[in-house]
């Protein structure tokens, strides 16, 4: 079994070495490990060997997880990475930094009225449907334009768009779709890539990546 470091310090080389060819910096892309599901033991390793920033996929999970380890780490970075539902919002919005799923107009209202209550802006990426899935979140994307302009009349930081792309097909496309949106839309923030095509990501844009298994290694190891 590789340690916690050796799998960090390995994503990170490989990190390092698609930046070169696409003549990006290393320090411009935020490598959120996903930490959703593993216990608060195989989360400790990453924090001793000095990474800060993790993603969870539940607001109860991380609320179960988190406050504890943020009194010892209080340096820590939390992304909720998962679909939000309306009704956990004021509580997204009190324990993360950043939320990558915001997708549809009820959620944008919900956190609009969590943010205006607690006074805490959180940043969000507008998840996008770069697929046009049924059975995915995300805005669609002819609606793109209009659903980012609520964003900003409700005052909520737009720190970019996310997306997942079709599981099963070459990832490329999809991630060079994502960068023009943005691109398009005045947005400069490509929450995109996950273990198995981060490099891919990397070399086509992406600002944040999702890594879990390649940091944390399978399911029970």
């Amino acid at each position: 079994m590789e340690s916690a470091a050796t799998r960090l310090a390995e994503v990170e080389a490989n990190i390092a070495r698609m930046c070169k060819p696409a003549r990006r910096e290393f320090e411009d892309i935020t490598l959120i490990a996903v930490s959703k599901t593993h216990p608060v033991k195989k989360i400790t390793p990453l924090l001793e060997a000095g990474h800060r920033v993790f993603g969870e996929n539940r607001v109860q999970e991380a609320q179960e997880k988190w406050p504890t380890l943020r009194e010892q780490y209080p340096d820590t970075q939390l992304h909720l990475i998962g679909q939000l539902q309306s009704n956990k919002a004021e509580e997204a919005v009190e324990l993360f930094d950043y939320i990558h799923a915001l997708d549809r107009p009820s959620l944008l209202k919900a956190l609009a009225k969590a943010m205006d209550k607690t006074g805490k802006r959180v940043p969000c990426f507008v998840q996008v449907n770069i697929g046009d899935e049924d059975q995915k979140g995300g805005c669609p994307i002819k609606e793109l334009p209009e659903f980012l302009g609520k964003v900003c009349e409700v005052n909520i930081p737009i720190a970019g768009l996310m997306c997942l792309p079709p599981a099963g097909i070459e990832p490329a496309p999809f991630f060079a779709f994502l960068e023009k949106l943005a691109l398009d839309n005045g947005v400069e923030g490509l929450s995109m890539g996950m273990s198995g095509d981060y490099e891919t990501a990397v070399r086509l844009g992406a600002t944040h990546i999702r890594v879990g298994t390649a940091l944390f290694g399978a399911r029970g190891d």
